[in-house]
């Protein structure tokens, strides 16, 4: 230790003095400055600028004169419609001795025809059944048939349908399970004009499912819990429980106490080839997206007459299918077949099906028929419609389907069970299941394969 000490010394004392500029080095320093913008760049640069904003320009005007176009086309497009004389037009509703119903709803930019037609019909069963007039909520089916949907999907790993549409016999399993409210229990809407519109809760919903399928996160409480703060956003959360007329209910006390219907008591009616007649069948249509069997499936004459005799003897309908044909005609509040169709001696089992068949039928509309009535040589139906085109003719929110109409391009309809007890009276039993056939007792294979 001394020696280094020493050392260290004897080093000091040798060392050379450093000149004085030595002792104080220059140092660098940090300064801001303008950005260096060469010039020749710069031009370059500008001259690309303005082509691009005359190319801009230039496809900004062509896009602007095709839209004017496209705009101008639609503006001016022309639909084929038929028309009937005055004189045979039938109306107004009032003369119909139409069965109750309240004043009809408008289900605005939605595709829940089938959810206004289907409670509008209980609507009108409550007071046949009761005497009580009570306006119910239709978006408190929609709410459970969109949870009931999405838990399919879910099941079928995503191969099964969530859109908008279902069938009128939906209302059955979304009364048995949660029940019903009365509209001012559950609204539905939180717009301030009370309007519905579905547009972005369906493409929210899309687009949430399409992750789910993609990622394919087929946890239930995950893709529920999702799905439900989704509807809560855009329709509101549906009340637990609720007061009506100074009494508290549940969905489900009020459905029985209140209501007293029995969602098992109604059935659905279908009339086609591609099923044997007086059995169950499936309605085959995307809407019907449970593959629900239980309909009962009836020749057209027996389909028809049933209809009328249920109508005739106090009972309302709920009456679905196409009403894409030149014979449907808002102006006029009306919906028939033109003899240029088809006249209406010809329509029969099979003209019906080959239209059916072909595409030109469809399972387009849900409507609720609150009455009937002879004028000139056909029988009219009164029909409570929610669609848009039911507000731009004589009576808004009505339009009159002829026997013709009904006969040809109806492909449903759904109504309680006491009204159609012939018709059922004349199904067949159920055809046993078929499965593997049981061998001879005696004969049933060993472990070696021998008998």
């Amino acid at each position: 230790m001394l020696r280094v000490v020493g050392f260290l010394v004897a080093m000091s004392l040798v060392a050379p003095e450093l000149p004085a500029a030595a002792q104080t080095l220059p140092r660098d320093a940090a300064i801001y400055e303008p950005e260096l913008k060469d010039e020749v760049l710069e031009q370059i640069k500008e001259r690309n600028r303005k082509l691009h904003d005359e190319l801009n320009a230039a496809v900004s005007a062509i896009r602007k004169h095709q839209e004017a176009g496209r705009k101008a086309r639609q503006d001016g497009r022309k639909v084929l419609r038929a028309t009937l004389p005055e004189s045979e037009l039938p109306g107004p509703p009032e003369s119909f001795q139409p069965l109750f119903h309240f004043e009809p709803q408008a289900q605005y930019m939605t595709g829940t025809c089938w959810a206004f037609a289907a409670t509008s019909f209980m609507e009108s069963e409550a007071f046949r059944i009761s005497g009580r007039k009570i306006k119910l909520s239709e978006m408190h089916t929609v709410y459970y048939e969109y949870l009931d949907k999405v838990a399919r999907f879910v099941e079928q790993r995503g191969d099964s349908l969530v859109t908008e549409g279902s069938q009128h016999g939906a209302i059955r399993r979304v009364f048995a399970a949660y029940g019903a409210v009365p509209a001012e229990a559950y609204t539905g809407v939180k717009s301030a004009d009370g309007w519905h519109d579905h547009m972005a809760l369906s493409k929210e919903l899309s687009a949430f499912l399409a992750f789910v399928k993609q990622e394919e996160r087929w946890e239930q409480s995950f893709v529920m819990a999702g799905v439900r703060e989704i509807l809560d956003r855009h329709l509101g959360a549906p009340p637990a429980n609720f007061a009506w007329k100074g009494k508290e209910y549940t969905p489900r006390s009020f459905l029985e106490k209140v209501l007293k219907l029995h969602p098992e008591d109604y059935v659905e009616v279908m009339s086609t080839m591609s099923a044997p007649f007086f059995r169950m069948a499936e309605f085959e249509v995307p809407d019907n997206w449970g593959h629900d069997a239980s309909y009962y499936n009836v020749p057209l004459d027996l389909f028809y007459s049933s209809l009328v005799s249920a109508v005739a003897t106090g009972y309302t309908v709920a009456i679905g299918g196409d009403v894409s044909e030149p014979g449907k005609n808002y102006r006029q509040d009306i919906a028939f077949v033109p003899t240029f169709d088809i006249p209406g001696d010809y329509i029969d089992q099979s003209a019906r099906e080959y239209r059916i068949e072909n595409g030109s039928t469809g399972d387009d509309h849900g409507i609720h028929l609150v009455g009937m009535s002879r004028v000139g040589e056909h029988t009219w139906f009164l029909i409570k419609d929610s669609g848009r085109s039911a507000r731009h003719g004589r009576f808004a929110g009505y339009y009159f389907f002829r026997d013709d109409f009904v006969k040809l391009k109806m492909l449903t309809w759904f109504v309680h069970k006491d009204a159609v007890k012939d018709a059922l009276s004349a199904m067949l039993p159920p055809e046993p299941e078929v499965g593997p056939e049981k061998a001879p007792e005696g004969t049933e294979p060993k472990e070696d394969g021998k008998p």
